[in-house]
């Protein structure tokens, strides 16, 4: 493990657009040295997101309808089609300066399909990345083991990847499905991707643990998969203030350069 450490935060359920917003901001102070790094961790009410390159057809209900079901519809700035997150799936937003010595966007990728990777051994699933896919997939039909897509009798999606660097800090991450009512994803064509369907850790195994319980207990996976040392997650679900609370007083810098990288996928 290196020597580079980070604090890692919960904030609770939360809706999409304040937290892509936060982020943002925090991007901005650790890209001019303000803040070190960090990764927040977070449950999202339902929505729908749509990075820049997604197609509009990928959203299978309308507007209106998708208000009547109480889902947000989001652009964002990440690269990437369409993703669904909702309550019972774990969000992480790491806020990484990847220089001078990380500046590989694969490497920082496949990092966070190890941390996911990690998770699902510990919840008894076995799981792994797919060439030509973006994402951590598992065995619907074996879902103990993983031995590649090749072997599996009907591959799933269990957590997506989506990143976005701007000067080499880190943006968005991955969501992980615990829980999450998976008729959400019926709502889109998750990424794009037809040929293959999305699933949960409850679906899978039956049971899964709570967003919270797993989110105050994986610093030691993120600090595995990460290649950080990741102090215990702090709970700050309770704030309002959230940008206070992880900025403090910080002066807000402008953000430059920035690269589009892998959108959830």
């Amino acid at each position: 493990m290196g020597e580079r450490q980070a604090k890692a935060y919960f904030l609770g359920r939360r809706r999409y657009e304040p937290i892509h917003a936060l982020q943002q901001h925090l991007v901005s102070l650790r890209a001019d040295g303000h803040i070190e790094d960090l990764i927040l961790l977070v449950e999202h009410e339902p929505v729908v997101t749509l990075g820049r390159a997604a197609d509009a057809g990928n959203v299978l209900l309308g507007d209106e309808l998708l208000a009547e079901r109480g889902v947000d519809l989001v652009q964002t700035g990440r690269g990437g089609d369409v993703t669904y997150h909702g309550p019972g799936q774990l969000v992480c937003y790491p806020i990484l300066d990847l220089k001078p010595d990380r500046c590989d966007v694969r490497r920082y990728v496949r990092s966070l399909a190890e941390v996911m990777i990690l998770l699902a051994r510990e919840l008894g699933v076995e799981s792994g990345v797919v060439d030509g896919l973006i994402g951590v997939w598992v065995d619907r039909e074996k879902p103990g083991e993983w031995a590649g897509a090749p072997w599996a009798g009907e591959i799933a999606k269990l957590g997506a990847i989506g990143v976005r660097l701007s000067r080499w800090v880190t943006m968005h991450g991955f969501a992980f499905n615990l829980s999450v009512d998976l008729n959400g994803f019926g709502m889109i064509v998750p990424c794009g991707i037809r040929d293959h369907g999305v699933t949960s850790i409850e679906e899978l195994v039956g049971r899964a643990p709570a967003v919270r319980d797993v989110a105050l207990g994986c610093h030691v996976i993120l600090s595995r998969g990460l290649e950080l040392s990741v102090a215990q997650v702090e709970d700050i679900s309770d704030v309002s203030d959230l940008e206070a609370a992880l900025a403090g007083q910080s002066r807000t810098s402008s953000s430059s350069a920035e690269q589009e990288k892998p959108g959830f996928g």
